[in-house]
């Protein structure tokens, strides 16, 4: 009885355990579907490295408005993403000011990702 009670509580799932049925009525399993390529596991562990070093020098390299205008334009933080008139709407500035700042800001993070 503890058992059941725990397994309805549970966050963990084991890649075995049917998540559903395809077209034809077979149990489809996490297994199935998780594709894990050996060869993408450094590029994926560099990917995630250099994101974390992009979002590092978003805050510690870039001033608040050019942060804030990388933010909008670009989701960044898992906000939405909008267009230049829409941040320049918002932040009561021209859109090509809005361009100016991006562009600047974008050259700062690209002068240091070409430079490591």
């Amino acid at each position: 009885m503890h058992l059941r009670a725990r397994k309805k509580t549970s966050k963990e799932i084991s890649l075995y355990e049917p998540i559903g049925t395809d077209r034809e009525g077979n149990e489809i399993k996490l297994y199935d579907i998780i594709e894990t390529d050996e060869d993408d596991i450094p590029e994926r562990v560099c990917l995630k490295e250099n994101i974390q070093k992009l979002y590092e020098k978003v805050e510690n390299e870039l001033s608040q408005r050019e942060k804030l205008v990388l933010k909008m334009r670009y989701g960044l933080y898992g906000g939405e993403e909008y267009t230049q008139r829409e941040v320049a709407k918002q932040l009561g500035i021209s859109r090509s000011y809005v361009s100016r700042i991006e562009k600047s800001a974008v050259e700062k993070l690209r002068v240091f990702f070409c430079s490591s």
